[in-house]
């Protein structure tokens, strides 16, 4: 015979992953319309802080995996920073080859994220103990550790 604490297991591992979805729609949310203002969306400010933690010039297929994006997508999108002055491209003809960097201009945009993304972050966790958070933490990156299992298991 089943646990009685089965259904409530699977109702809570449900719950858990509904509300995870849901932060991170809210927390995106949140992000793009602090940046507006700034004339950036999610688009624009995932690809400037993925090639601020990178120290060399990135190639732009390189940032599409990291962003989970067609070349195409992140062609277009690498047009409009590099009109804005934000990133400039060098390199071969294929524009898909190209090696991609912050421009000054782009790293102080990218500044201006740091800041804003801190105290929205402290903002957000304000009123959550540091123990809590790091057994949230915790919980985090088992799961993820996990899902790379998984993704490996299935040939992802």
């Amino acid at each position: 015979m089943p646990s009685s604490t089965a259904p409530r297991a699977a109702q809570v591992r449900h719950d858990f992953m509904f509300t995870l979805g849901q932060l991170n729609r809210q927390w995106r949310k949140l992000v793009d319309r602090r940046l507006r203002p700034h004339g950036l969306t999610e688009a624009t400010w995932l690809p400037l802080m993925r090639l601020a933690r990178v120290a060399e010039p990135m190639r732009q297929k390189d940032l599409a995996a990291a962003l989970g994006l067609d070349g195409s997508s992140v062609v277009r999108l690498l047009d409009g920073l590099e009109a804005g002055g934000l990133i400039t491209r060098a390199g071969h003809a294929d524009r898909r080859a190209k090696a991609i960097e912050l421009t000054p201009q782009g790293h102080a945009v990218v500044q201006e994220l740091h800041d804003l993304l801190h105290d929205s972050r402290a903002a957000l966790f304000d009123s959550v103990p540091q123990a809590e958070l790091d057994a949230a933490f915790s919980v985090l990156e088992r799961l993820a550790q996990r899902l790379a299992v998984l993704d490996a298991e299935d040939g992802a």
